[in-house]
């Protein structure tokens, strides 16, 4: 490898990747700005001397605000303006009931605007724990496990199914990797990565930089090694936290026409009354009798009722949308969703459940469904006639296709505190929820059927295979998922709902899987061979294969979502979803 020179020594990694991205430099460039053998990794010594620089890897939230400046700054609301100074005529002129009640509804308007904003700034703070994980390092040539806190731009991480992205990371090598990046990009399916596309466009967005791994993401298959070349604020993520942090003025149409009301009544107020007091001592009165009459013009003049209904109005809007969880950082943010005309929103997670569900089974020539939605096991098979399948009334070909989902599977679904969640990839989660849903337990069946090899997920492949031992000494049976060209193109037979198998009609069974793609659902195709080896290799699986279905998944929309934008319809308001799916 070329010795680095001395200016790229004196670079700054974070400096550089913002002039020429991490993504489209050759990887050799790469390792050379950070000054890293990929071999041995930094020394402590060259630690050490990294962190002084750059700092701990660590989200660092602006400085908060103390608590009484947060309360008091509740008050710069040009909706305030005129009741603070109704309040203090009237209290000046001795009503002090009505500049009680005047005052009571300022402060009252500060608290609620101030509890608000309590919450918007500890949504904000929550953030900075999403980079903090553990991480496999090599330092002075050997593996160590560190706090990600103390990795620095030139550290060299391994990364393996389940472990969560502790920095921005180049990708070195890797092996069948994906990654869920939905935290950065919305997208719910797994992205596949790999560390030989070594150049890409400069211009590639966030979701497509293939040879890079972001703070903040999960590994959901696969393994990789990496060079950390970002950390703390210079992340992907730590990007959102700046932006999340800088604050600005808010103005809505209606503060910008109660400054624009407020500014012009004064005006007018005060002029009315020093010229009512100027008129009255020219009648001869005297100055203090003119100057309670002008006052007492001025503070009828206030609308004091004004701010007040349209404050408490405010306040109702934000306590209803604190209800439905949805937190208001700035009371007369409220007013803008009237003046909204069109929405634009975010698919997956928001529109969605970001939950992959499975809802149509194709086997035995024979179509079903599936009822639920999300990783919870809740749900029946039903079948043509909607009638809810039991597992001992499934026939063969059904419950093949949904072993061979459940056995052909790295993920697991895991159930605390009464919610259940997927450790690893989405896809392979909705699968295990299917067959949970007929009685099939991944974790029973992991003894029952236990795993004697496996073929891991390639995208020159497309499929994965595992090879399991059956019960009562039925031999072994390669389990395959995969794309549905790939199996296809593999299957010599198919079995039909008996169990029988049959030459296979490889253009009805694609017609079905472009059936199932029609409505919107990603499809999966699964086969089984039997095995007399312990072993398998892709010579095994070149052919001969018994083909057994299709399952088809899709990210449910969320029922509020659909009852919420029959409502902005409704109201004149319309809808615009962004994604990136495919049209």
């Amino acid at each position: 490898m070329t010795k680095p020179s001395a200016a790229i020594h004196q670079a700054n990694p974070q400096t550089t990747a913002q002039a020429i991205p991490w993504h489209s430099l050759d990887l050799s460039a790469v390792l050379a700005r950070v000054d890293v053998d990929p071999g041995q990794g930094l020394t402590d010594a060259q630690a050490t001397k990294q962190q002084e620089r750059f700092g701990k890897n660590e989200l660092k939230a602006k400085k908060g605000r103390s608590r009484l400046w947060m309360f008091l700054i509740q008050f710069k609301n040009p909706l305030l303006y005129i009741l603070l100074i109704a309040g203090v005529v009237k209290a000046f002129m001795g009503s002090w009931i009505e500049a009680g009640v005047i005052t009571g509804v300022a402060v009252l308007n500060a608290l609620i605007a101030f509890a608000q904003e309590s919450k918007a700034e500890s949504a904000i703070k929550a953030l900075a724990s999403s980079v903090t994980t553990e991480a496999m390092v090599r330092r002075n040539g050997e593996m160590q496990k560190l706090p990600s806190s103390e990795l620095v731009p030139g550290d060299l991480v391994l990364l393996a199914s389940g472990d969560k992205v502790p920095a921005d990371i180049r990708l070195v090598t890797s092996r069948s990797l994906q990654v869920n990046e939905s935290g950065l990009t919305g997208e719910s399916v797994a992205v596949e990565k790999d560390a030989d596309s070594n150049v890409l466009d400069p211009d590639v967005p966030l979701g497509d930089r293939i040879n890079m791994a972001y703070a903040g993401s999960f590994i959901t298959f696969g393994q990789a090694e990496g060079v950390v070349v970002e950390t703390g604020q210079s992340t992907e993520t730590g990007r959102i936290s700046t932006l999340m942090d800088e604050s600005s003025a808010l103005t809505t149409p209606l503060t910008r026409k109660f400054e624009r009301f407020s500014n012009l009544l004064l005006r007018a107020i005060l002029g009315i009354a020093i010229f009512t007091f100027i008129v009255g001592l020219a009648w001869g009165n005297t100055p203090f009798d003119m100057f309670q009459a002008a006052v007492a013009l001025a503070v009828s003049a206030i609308p004091e009722g004004l701010p007040a209904v349209v404050t408490i109005t405010l306040a109702i809007g934000v306590s209803r949308m604190a209800e439905r969880h949805a937190i208001v950082r700035n009371l007369p943010a409220v007013e803008t969703l009237g003046s909204a005309t069109i929405i634009c929103s975010d698919k997956t997670g928001t529109l969605t459940e970001n939950e992959m569900t499975v809802q149509a089974l194709y086997a035995g020539d024979q179509r079903y469904q599936f009822v639920g939605d999300g990783y919870a096991p809740k749900g029946d098979l039903l079948d043509a006639e909607d009638e809810p399948m039991e597992i001992t009334q499934l026939p063969v070909a059904v419950r093949d296709c949904l072993l061979a989902g459940v056995l052909c599977n790295d993920s697991e679904l895991a159930h605390e505190n009464k919610i259940w969640s997927i450790v690893g990839d989405p896809t392979e989660g909705a699968l295990l929820v299917s067959g949970r849903k007929v009685g099939l337990d991944r974790s029973r069946l992991a003894e029952t059927h236990p795993r004697l090899d496996s073929i891991p997920f390639e995208s020159d492949y497309q499929y994965m295979a595992t090879l399991n031992q059956m019960p009562n000494g039925g031999g072994g049976v390669i389990w395959m998922k995969g794309s549905v060209e790939s199996l296809l193109k593999r299957s010599d037979t198919f079995l039909d709902s008996q169990g029988r198998a049959h030459p296979i009609n490889k253009e009805r069974l694609q017609h079905q899987a472009d059936r199932m793609a029609s409505k919107g659902l990603r499809v999966l195709a699964f086969a089984q061979k039997p095995q007399a080896n312990t072993a398998i290799d892709h010579d095994d699986l070149a052919s001969g294969l018994v083909f057994l279905g299709l399952q088809g998944m899709i990210d449910p929309p969320r029922s509020e979502a659909i009852q919420s934008i029959r409502a902005f319809h409704s109201a004149g308001v319309d809808v615009k979803m962004i994604t990136g799916d495919h049209r």
